[in-house]
């Protein structure tokens, strides 16, 4: 089907009560077997048939990570998510997430409006400040001054997005003096969400801007994210924004396969590659298998399994985090076998996704 033809087919919902959808921070892992690796012109082209096959689900977004490693093939997100907007017509196409730290927020404004324009209104940033810091010395800029960069960067990014014409000062980046930004967006107001890991004061700085706030679960349980949840939205009526513009989305490890056995082998080896490799860096033990089957079980984060108890986990992580508005799975671990990454996209756009639309 061209991609002319599916925007014609694009899917009526009545109603979303949850958005579902992947994030890929294009890993390149070693096949545990043979050690080979894909190269990186095949691992790009993957890809983006993972977001085509995303679009022919009917999931509603796919994110695209930035990092800055060898072991990552995102450290442009824009250009691949202009490829994939060109390839595309429904699905909505996100960072995940832009290290705004480390950049210039007016080429990031201007990047994203042009991907908009691209997309015709599917665009959306989520910011944040990075789990890496490899960003930092790599533009020029100091990790000492993690958080100071990133408020006041996102001060100018939030103002790009609200006013053509923009006056400004900062720290950081040379002075703007009534100079005027283009291009502007195909949306009115271009999505901005804040990307987050555990740190109370990010959660309270996104309900005070009234920011939709995009959590990293990676590990643990979602119960303990619970209180992180209550003091953004305490921040955010306080501040006097409307409830429903206090979104609440999760960025979880997540795998979907015919049954749990088959998801949990499909995702494993990678997985064990990938956080055996960054634990080493950061002083971790190393991960094993029953660590990763207690993240897989009803109290564990992974969503990974079968249809059925996805989807259950799903129902779970809403309940506890008291509505969320949009799950997103980080399927990169699970690269290594392409029909099962197929089969996973297809499975959650067919058989999860369909029990969250109104």
């Amino acid at each position: 089907m061209t991609v002319q033809a599916a925007c014609l087919s694009k899917p009526l919902w009545k109603g979303v009560l949850m958005e579902i959808g992947i994030d890929s921070f294009a890993a390149t892992i070693p096949d545990p077997a043979t050690g080979e690796t894909l190269s990186p012109t095949d691992r790009i082209a993957a890809l983006l048939d993972e977001v085509e096959t995303a679009e022919r689900a009917g999931l509603d977004v796919f994110g695209i990570g930035e990092h800055h490693r060898k072991e990552f093939l995102d450290s442009a997100p824009a250009v691949l998510l202009a490829a994939a907007a060109a390839r595309t017509c429904n699905i909505r196409l996100a960072s995940a997430v832009t290290v705004l730290s480390a950049t210039d927020p007016v080429r990031t404004f201007q990047e994203f409006a042009t991907i908009d324009l691209i997309s015709k209104g599917r665009a959306e940033i989520v910011v944040g400040r990075g789990s890496f810091g490899e960003a930092y010395p790599l533009f020029g800029f100091s990790f000492d001054d993690y958080d100071a960069l990133f408020a006041e960067k996102l001060d100018l990014l939030l103002q790009l997005r609200d006013q053509t014409t923009v006056t400004w000062r900062g720290r950081f980046r040379p002075a703007l003096n009534a100079q005027a930004v283009y291009p502007r967006p195909h949306q009115d107001k271009l999505p901005v969400w804040l990307g987050v890991g555990g740190t109370p004061g990010s959660f309270a700085r996104a309900g005070t801007l009234g920011l939709p706030l995009m959590i990293a679960i990676i590990g643990g349980t979602f119960d303990r994210f619970r209180p992180l949840v209550d003091l953004y939205r305490d921040a955010g009526k306080q501040a006097g924004h409307a409830p429903d513009a206090l979104k609440v989305g999760v960025h979880a490890m997540g795998f979907v396969a015919d049954t749990d056995a088959e998801a949990r082998q499909a995702f494993f080896p990678g997985w064990a590659h990938m956080f055996t490799q960054i634990g080493r860096e950061r002083g971790w033990a190393p991960v094993n298998r029953a660590q990763f089957d207690a993240m897989c079980g009803p109290q564990g984060a992974f969503l990974i399994g079968s249809p059925d108890t996805v989807k259950a986990k799903v129902m779970a992580a809403d309940q506890t985090l008291g509505g969320l508005s949009r799950i997103t799975f980080q399927m990169s671990s699970a690269m290594l076998e392409p029909a099962a990454m197929a089969r996973s996209i297809t499975l959650l756009g067919k058989a999860v996704a369909p029990a969250f639309r109104g």
